[in-house]
């Protein structure tokens, strides 16, 4: 085993590290830079750094240099704007320090450290738009809640005690067969119409996945996809899994469903395998098809079904990962943490 220097790290870490590191005289000319430095400004070795923005318009005290950096001698950090070698103005965080001092010539020279913040502002807009879709998807789930509560509470108990009404009047009519054959196929039309306000506040938000959990909601949601296309077998093994965050909950039930749609429209599969396992840190999941597959890299226009599946997943703080060759089924990775996390 070869033991590695520290110099050896130190010159790695300079190399590749993506702060721009530059090492200048007093009188601002570049001695030294790393490869980040460069591509941030677009300076070379022997090149002057000129004045930020800060320096060129700041009030300064009879004699003091203008940079403010070398007048405070040591900064540990300053917001500014940086002239580029094509004239733009980069936003920068900076830092400088006194580093090496000549004994015979008094002359110094000074560490500067440049840190880009337009990748700050990018991770931080990234973020913002991860947070925004988080809201909204929430917001969604929210309100389909609600709607699925008021078709099954509501509109679903005012049919219900409609249908209980014409129980009663026809048992007064049995001796008109032309009414009570009328009277049977308004019961007949208003049961369809129970059923499928069910089917509908079910698609909306199962109310089994609020009472009953995530597991025996899948399973239901397998038997009625099984029930509908018989061709298909679906199995599901689980470990672990208890009442988790409602979120976590719906966000997973809401990507199975999508896959079982993908696999049922077009994967032309036999079987599906479904794991779910939980632990004390994550839940992981897989869905497995023997279908056709599919060549992602290949698909113009990616449907939204998986992009949404996505975005649920990372939503989560999770990992979410799809394999499909044509020929060999696609699976389906996904590992979220147990809980959210705290500032959710």
């Amino acid at each position: 085993m070869t033991v590695r220097l520290p110099y050896e790290y130190l010159k790695e870490i300079y190399e590749h590290i993506q702060d721009g590191i530059i090492v200048m005289k007093a009188n601002r000319e570049i001695i030294m830079m790393n490869p980040a430095a460069a591509k941030l400004t677009g300076w070379a070795i022997g090149d002057s750094v000129p004045y930020c923005t800060y320096c060129m318009t700041r009030e300064k005290k009879e004699g003091e240099p203008t940079c403010y950096l070398i007048a405070n001698r040591e900064v540990p950090s300053f917001l500014s704007q940086m002239p580029t070698y094509h004239g733009q103005k980069i936003d920068v965080e900076m830092s400088t320090a006194a580093i090496y001092a000549n004994a015979d010539t008094g002359e110094s020279e000074y560490l500067l450290v440049l840190r880009d913040q337009e990748l700050i502002k990018k991770a931080q807009q990234a973020e913002n738009t991860k947070k925004m879709i988080r809201a909204l998807i929430e917001a969604k789930e929210s309100e389909h809640k609600r709607l699925a509560q008021e078709l099954h509470d509501g509109i679903g108990q005012s049919l219900f005690t409609v249908s209980v009404a014409l129980q009663a009047v026809e048992s007064f009519v049995k001796e008109n067969p032309k009414l009570s054959l009328y009277i049977h196929e308004v019961q007949a039309e208003l049961q369809r119409a129970m059923d499928d306000i069910n089917a509908y506040s079910h698609q909306l938000r199962p109310h089994s996945l609020d009472q009953l959990g995530l597991v025996p909601t899948i399973q239901m949601m397998i038997d009625t996809t099984m029930k509908n296309t018989p061709a298909l077998t679906i199995d599901l093994l689980t470990e672990g899994v208890d009442r988790c965050d409602p979120v976590v909950e719906i966000n997973l039930y809401r990507v199975i469903q999508e896959a079982l749609h993908n696999v049922v429209k077009y994967a032309n599969a036999s079987h599906v395998q479904i794991d779910i396992i939980k632990d004390s840190r994550q839940i992981e999941m897989k869905i497995c098809d023997n279908g056709i597959g599919f060549n992602r890299e290949k698909i113009k226009s990616p449907g939204l079904g998986l992009k949404h599946m996505e975005e649920r997943i990372d939503l989560l703080n999770g990992q979410f990962e799809i394999e499909s060759n044509i020929g060999e089924g696609t699976t389906i990775d996904i590992v979220v943490p147990r809980w959210r996390p705290q500032d959710d």
